[in-house]
């Protein structure tokens, strides 16, 4: 009766729990809430102080005591408590005009589709903790087809690649399920750290995380461009510990990540050398889909394409397809409940 009660007062939400990025979509709305998923927390009370847009505002600029740190690493909850507590947040945000204490609102959640039962356990209990009143976990490839209106229910092969911040999921999809998966730690983080390092070793400077990404995004490519990129880069110089600034180009930048990229593109094509003949016929005509932040780095689509000899398309809006896919399975949760991630019973995780 309680949980009727309380569902009264909620909006249902899916969440798109990402390494970098937490997305969350209302029933009925739309997309309300694109926020960092970085928490700030005062290591001497133990305290939080920020969570979200202002947390990563105060990455780099805050005393030693005060630590903003991502408790989602490769999409998984590596910080069970501050994991809890940003859910929490976030749930609120969504309800701040409602009674939002007695809210308990149905939860469907993003995961990597490579997790473990014991992994899958802990975002459910972290949902639950936070004020989810029921909780449905859905692989996040299998999301982000749906988001992209990819006929997942249907008798042909879907591939997808999602570029994610830890993590990129390949899934080939048919019938409801995922007939290949591939999980690997490839994405835009492994990237900026390719441009701190190639920094570090080539010009002797050091970079933030913040600088890497945001030259990554300015002139990154996986391609060679037909017209030339340039940007600023600027760190501390590692021999006088001054600052500096130097000029790179896309081809600079391209030498950075380009074993990062080589092993990207050579998981796609395991994948679909694990792939039935009769999919991979559905593919050759359909195409690949990339979607994720990192399908947006340039070029990245035509080099897959020339690797595997398959159409590759970007989709509309590639940031914000797991979340739109998770709120299709709001909308009508019935009638998809067969693509939803199960937990085994707990007696099998022990």
């Amino acid at each position: 009766m309680f949980e009727k009660l309380f569902g009264k007062f909620a909006h249902d939400i899916g969440i798109d729990l990402g390494t970098a990025n937490t997305l969350v979509y209302v029933r009925g709305k739309g997309i309300v809430i694109n926020e960092p998923s970085v928490v700030a927390i005062n290591q001497k009370t133990g305290q939080i102080v920020a969570i979200g847009e202002e947390a990563k505002r105060m990455v780099g600029r805050t005393p030693a005591y005060i630590t903003a740190i991502r408790p989602l690493v490769a999409g998984v909850v590596s910080d069970f408590e501050v994991t809890e507590e940003m859910l929490k947040y976030f749930i609120r945000k969504v309800h701040e005009k409602t009674f939002s204490m007695l809210a308990r609102p149905m939860v469907v959640i993003g995961i990597p589709s490579g997790i473990t039962e014991v992994e899958k356990r802990a975002v459910e209990d972290a949902a639950k903790n936070a004020g989810a009143r029921e909780v449905f976990l859905v692989e996040e490839p299998m999301a982000a087809a749906i988001g992209v209106r990819l006929p997942v229910q249907e008798a042909v092969g879907s591939m997808i690649v999602d570029i994610g911040g830890g993590t990129t999921d390949i899934a080939v999809i048919s019938l409801g399920g995922i007939v290949v998966s591939k999980d690997l730690k490839i994405a835009g983080d492994k990237l900026n750290d390719d441009i701190i390092r190639f920094a570090r070793e080539e010009f002797k400077l050091l970079l933030g995380e913040r600088t890497a990404e945001d030259i990554k995004i300015a002139i990154g490519s996986a391609y060679e461009l037909p017209e030339g990129y340039e940007a600023t880069m600027r760190g501390r110089d590692l021999v006088t510990g001054l600052p500096r600034e130097i000029l790179v180009d896309d081809a600079d930048i391209r030498r950075a990540i380009r074993h990062s990229i080589h092993i990207l593109v050579n998981a796609i094509k395991g994948a679909i050398e694990e792939t039935p003949p009769e999919l991979v016929a559905d593919i050759m005509h359909r195409g690949i889909t990339l979607v994720g932040g990192g399908s947006l780095l340039r070029g990245l689509d035509r080099l897959i394409h020339e690797e595997t000899k398959i159409p590759v398309r970007v989709a509309e809006d590639p940031l914000s397809s797991v979340v739109r896919g998770t709120g299709i399975i709001l909308e009508d949760i019935e009638s998809v409940k067969n693509v939803l991630a199960k937990i085994e019973n707990e007696t099998a995780i022990l």
